[in-house]
Formats: structure tokens, C-alpha cells, sequence
């Protein structure tokens, strides 16, 4: 595909991304809009910023925000650039996401997350890449662990996020609980311990 008619089927959302000019937030959520498929629809530039809960440092120069501000800045552009989960022909557009909740608190993780959700919700596909392992089970379908470029495992997180699976997976021992009265799974970092593991040279 060319690269203007895969931006009108996927946006993607870069762990981090430097910008050499001085855009403010509203230019830079401007610039996916441009690159998508519902260009000449202006007001959706703000209504990305809202959903990410920036709009009010719209006018703010991206290198004057924090962190986790320009990553939902940057979020705010891959939204904006595949507004609609759905194609006209009804195939669904997508959300490629690159540790997408990296810099932020864990109200905004929920946000983001939470976003995610609804544009699957909504007819779209998601595919994100996640080091946080307790998101993961919360809000994954499907879960695929990779490994040094294997994959080790693919399916549900109930089945996917297990002792033997991640203990494999990063070399050291975990131990997965569940939440009393549900099937919800999480890990807590005091239960790991590192796997030992003999070195070549």
C-alpha cells in the first residue's frame, strides 16, 4: 500500500517522538488529521484534544509540555487521523500504539486504556505493545508474549499471563495472583525474583 492509503487505515502512536519545530498541541494534532481521511473536518482537532483532556493547552508549544502531556498530544494526532473505527466499506481502522501509557499517571493510563477500548467498541482494531502487565490482563482480548523476537504464547490473558509463561518470558520468577471474587489477574513486583542463568563467552 502506499504510505497515504495506509494513513487512512492506521495511525501509530510512537513511544516517543521529537519535534524539530515549534508546534503548538493544535498544529500537531492538526498534522494527523491532514494525514488521514477527514481532512476538511477541522472541529475534530479539538474534539481529540478533549478526549485526551488537553484542550486547554491547545495554544501550548509542544516542547513546553510535560512528558506525559505531549504523549497525549501525540495521541490526540493518531485519533484525530482515524477518527472513525470504520471504513466506508466497513473494514475497521487501527490503532497501532507504541507503550502508549509509558509517561503517564495512573488516572491518564486509565484514559488512554479506557480510549482504546471504546474505538475496538466501535467497529475499530487495536494493537498495542505493553510493558505493564496488569493493564494488560484488565483490558486485553487477545494477548500475544514475546520473547527475543518468539512468540510464547497467544490468547486470552487468563491464559497467556501465567507463572510459567512470563517467568519464561523475563527470565525470572513471578508469581501471578487473581483478584478475590474474580477472574481478574495482576502481579505485584515483591513476588519476582531474577532466574539465574549461566554465561558464555
Amino acid at each position: 500500500m502506499k504510505p497515504w492509503e495506509l494513513a487512512a487505515i492506521r495511525g501509530v502512536l510512537p513511544q516517543a517522538a521529537t519535534l524539530a519545530f515549534p508546534f503548538t498541541a493544535i498544529e500537531v494534532v492538526r498534522i494527523g488529521l491532514q494525514g488521514g481521511v477527514l481532512g476538511d473536518h477541522g472541529h475534530i482537532v479539538m474534539q481529540a484534544l478533549r478526549r485526551v483532556g488537553l484542550a486547554e493547552k491547545a495554544s501550548r508549544f509542544y516542547q513546553e509540555l510535560s512528558g506525559g502531556e505531549q504523549q497525549r498530544t501525540l495521541l490526540a494526532r493518531v485519533l484525530a487521523q482515524v477518527w472513525e473505527p470504520g471504513s466506508s466499506d466497513g473494514s475497521p481502522r487501527w490503532l497501532f500504539l507504541d507503550e502508549p501509557v509509558s509517561a503517564l499517571d495512573i488516572a491518564h493510563q486509565l484514559e488512554v486504556m479506557d480510549l482504546a477500548i471504546d474505538f475496538a467498541k466501535r467497529g475499530g482494531g487495536v494493537l498495542a505493545v505493553m510493558h505493564d502487565l496488569n493493564l494488560t490482563a484488565l483490558y486485553a482480548d487477545q494477548v500475544l508474549v514475546l520473547s527475543e523476537g518468539q512468540l510464547l504464547a497467544k490468547g486470552d490473558p487468563k491464559d497467556t499471563i501465567t507463572n510459567s509463561i512470563l517467568s519464561k518470558a523475563y527470565g525470572c520468577h513471578v508469581k501471578v495472583n487473581t483478584v478475590p471474587d474474580t477472574s481478574a489477574t495482576f502481579l505485584l513486583p515483591h513476588t519476582a525474583s531474577l532466574i539465574h542463568r549461566a554465561h558464555t563467552t
